[in-house]
């Protein structure tokens, strides 16, 4: 048995790590932000346009900050202001050149006006990713300032814009966007995926809710399956069992799919944890350096699109996609950011799958901590262990970095989204009971 001294050395060198990689990567949201609105940047490319997910993420993550000191409490309520003041007072309109419709946004922003960009979307999901940093807000500034009373106010008004009815377009389950040129989208969030978050907010609004057969609409297209003698609900990508989570703490409660399967939302993410390291344990298509510490596969940048003779395999390589696994798409492409975000579900195998991307140097030469994808099998001149490299960072995957180290060390989000009683009528009239729920 380890002695006492031995395990609280280790102990402190491990919080020492994630301390220093969850500031690094909490730079992304202190460098690529327009500090007039409060816009954070979709990625670290100049003149890059932003994204309401990533602005979402780092209202978030700013409550992480303050805590951890990596910022001020002065200059997160300020960033913070800028940005509700922003989306309070943004162009609001069915027009094709405004920043919202209905209490949504449009997935991409100009940096410097705020408006729509590339002719995208109105998104539902990355709109409630969006709200849930703004109702993070709301509950971490609580002082008795007219600063952080105002942030709970435009909140809460922000918050109660969104018209989730609309957004079902008369259909059981919630619609992927809209755009002023063609309407809605022809795609409905069925199934297991990132966009549960979207009908626990919607559920819970008190001004236009989702009914609760959308609910039920969107868990009827479930798939449960067995993969490596491990049964679990189903999807590919691993930022699927992560990004609901960063907000909701989901030990101990259950909507009526889990309590027939007799186990929640959190093992369901532990358990997809797993079979991932398993799969690149078993490295069915043989890419370069799969191993039980070297995995982590989820939607992410890659090094095509393009297909290479690659030591005698033809091997496509792909660009932006979801990846998964085990059943793909996968092209020996990694997201180290995607395995540290898996912190709270696995810590046995995610801490131990870190250390080793420290003895890689995985942040070498990067400004936001780790490399945000890499391709071992890439062929690249000259030669490298990393084979290919992406060029970019990206504040998706910065938020969920610093969001879940911090929910592993101490929880703050998910103490804080308890709090939000939006979120706890949205669980409530979902069907989610027991844990602390009860109490």
């Amino acid at each position: 048995m380890p002695e006492p001294e031995l395990i609280a050395s280790e102990q402190s060198e491990q919080d020492e790590l994630l301390s220093s990689l969850q500031q690094e990567s909490f730079a992304y949201f202190i460098h690529e932000i327009n500090p007039a609105n409060g816009l954070i940047r979709d990625k670290s490319r100049p003149y890059w346009p932003a994204s309401i997910a990533a602005i979402g993420l780092a209202l978030a993550a700013y409550p992480v900050g303050v805590e951890r000191g990596f910022m001020t409490r002065n200059e997160a309520v300020k960033r913070t202001l800028a940005v509700l003041r922003f989306f309070t007072n943004a162009p609001h309109g069915p027009g094709s050149d405004a920043t919202g419709y209905k209490g949504f946004y449009y997935h991409f922003l100009d940096m410097n006006t705020g408006r729509r960009v590339w002719n995208c979307e109105l998104s539902s999901v990355d709109t409630a990713f969006l709200l849930a940093g703004m109702l993070v807000a709301q509950a971490y500034f609580r002082h008795e300032t007219a600063e952080e009373e105002e942030i709970g106010k435009l909140a809460d008004a922000l918050y109660r814009r969104a018209d989730w009815h609309w957004m079902q377009n008369g259909k059981a389950a919630v619609s992927h966007g809209w755009t002023p040129e063609k309407g809605f989208l022809p795609y409905q969030w069925k199934g297991y995926d990132e966009a549960l978050i979207i009908y626990l907010l919607g559920l819970g609004s008190p001004t236009h809710p989702l009914p609760k057969e959308s609910y039920t609409a969107w868990t009827s297209t479930y798939t449960w399956k067995k993969t490596y003698d491990v049964e679990l609900l189903y999807a590919g990508p691993l930022f699927v069992h992560q990004l609901s989570h960063a907000w909701i703490d989901f030990r101990g409660i259950r909507d009526s799919f889990m309590r027939e399967h007799d186990m929640d939302y959190f093992e369901n993410s532990r358990r997809a944890t797993f079979v991932q390291q398993r799969y690149a344990k078993v490295n069915p298509l043989e890419f370069e350096n799969y191993n039980e510490h070297c995995w982590g596969i989820t939607s992410s940048d890659g090094p095509g699109p393009v297909t290479e003779q690659v030591k005698g395999i033809l091997r496509v390589f792909y660009d932006y996609i979801a990846r998964g696994s085990p059943y793909g798409p996968d092209d020996g492409t990694l997201a180290p950011w995607a395995v540290v975000a898996s912190l709270p579900f696995a810590p046995e195998i995610v801490l131990p799958t870190i250390e080793n991307f420290e003895r890689m140097s995985l942040r070498k030469a990067q400004m936001y901590g780790y490399k945000a994808t890499f391709n071992p099998t890439f062929p690249v001149e000259p030669n490298r262990e990393f084979g290919w490299v992406s060029l970019y960072h990206f504040g998706l995957n910065q938020g969920p970095i610093v969001i879940m180290i911090e929910n592993y060390r101490s929880g703050l989000l998910w103490s804080l989204m308890r709090q939000c009683p939006y979120l706890l009528t949205g669980l409530r009239r979902a069907g989610f009971r027991g844990g602390w729920l009860e109490s």
